[in-house]
């Protein structure tokens, strides 16, 4: 994370906020999550270096641009709902050198299947179960990490995909801006 300027992921306005543990307002009523809660979920994905990552939920791309980082030999595809997010943070990606992190404009249904199957997905959004139609797009050994619960009270669950089936866990309480699309929450 010490890799990744944070503050070119905010708006100006909150660029003396950047490197507080907190969540920050990136306009469009979205987040850029707080440090701590991104670091639990990227440490709970297990990265190596070379995974095939998804991550739903871009807003500012500083999630991303972290992933980038971590798989220097993988893929980071980033799926974004909001046009106008999903724009500013493929130019910033761009700007900024994070060459393997592709940037798409999100529909109704959650993920991108036709660049899977993924080693990690990771989940920027609530959402009220967890969705059949990302762990399909899990790999063999995948794992996902993703809010679950009501739009008040969510828990960040953890799941890995084995021959078996589908291993999940908690890693504890959390709060997120909610996931909107099929088997997620209805436009709100």
């Amino acid at each position: 994370m010490e890799q990744v300027p944070r503050e070119m992921f905010v708006p100006l306005e909150s660029r003396h906020m950047s490197y507080l543990d907190l969540p920050l307002a990136i306009g469009e009523g979205q987040t850029i999550s707080q440090p701590y809660i991104v670091a639990l979920m990227i440490k709970a994905l297990g990265l190596r270096g070379h995974e095939r990552v998804l991550e739903v939920g871009a807003g500012s791309g500083y999630q991303a641009a972290i992933l980038s980082v971590l798989v220097p030999q993988g893929r980071v595809v980033t799926m974004e709902r909001i046009p106008v997010l999903a724009e500013r943070a493929a130019r910033l990606l761009k700007e900024l050198g994070y060459d393997n992190v592709e940037v798409k404009l999100a529909g109704p249904e959650l993920g991108c299947p036709e660049r899977g199957p993924y080693d990690a997905i990771i989940v920027s959004a609530a959402s009220p179960k967890l969705p059949e139609f990302l762990v399909s797009q899990l790999a063999v050994g995948g794992r996902l990490v993703i809010p679950v619960g009501t739009l008040d009270q969510q828990d960040l669950v953890f799941a890995s995909r084995t021959d078996e089936g589908l291993s999940v866990r908690m890693l504890g309480p959390c709060r997120f801006v909610p996931l909107i699309g099929r088997e997620a929450f209805p436009k709100i």
